[in-house]
């Protein structure tokens, strides 16, 4: 799971491992959870996203099969920061066969884009030769997330 720092990566791990909301700090290096859903295991890598550590992802992507890449919808000065980081992960050979799943988080805020603009501004429309689905999230998530898990799964 990657994105730039304060999209919500952290809060997303352990609301999914533990079914509750807990309070996170900036995570510096990476946290690893293996989740379960429907006798599916996911060994979920949750790694930091400050400017400074993003250089240090690429080792991660050895045997990935899947990315969730978390966007803050609300984040719009960092949107293009965003778009820049995804493609530059998408676009390492390392990463050529890894399914990807953008997870737009943090919907339920006021002056959050909505789903065709962070379409747009990620520049999705433009990945045609990868297996991609985003996913919009709101408060609740849990429901969409897992069937997009399954997607995921299943792709």
């Amino acid at each position: 799971m990657l994105g730039l720092d304060a999209a919500g990566k952290t809060t997303i791990l352990y609301k999914l491992k533990l079914g509750q909301s807990v309070t996170t700090i900036p995570t510096v290096g990476f946290n690893v959870e293996t989740v379960t859903y429907k006798n599916v295991k996911f060994n979920v890598w949750d790694v930091g996203g400050q400017d400074k550590i993003r250089p240090l992802w690429r080792h991660y992507y050895t045997g990935t099969q899947g990315l969730i890449f978390v966007v803050d919808c609300a984040d719009r000065d960092r949107i293009d920061e965003a778009r820049q980081e995804l493609h530059r992960i998408i676009n390492d050979r390392e990463m050529r066969d890894a399914i990807i799943l953008i997870f737009a988080n943090k919907q339920d805020l006021t002056d959050a884009m909505k789903p065709h603009e962070i379409q747009e501004k990620l520049g999705l429309t433009r990945i045609r030769d990868r297996n991609c689905h985003s996913l919009i999230v709101r408060e609740k998530m849990s429901l969409p997330f897992w069937s997009s898990a399954c997607w995921l799964q299943g792709a």
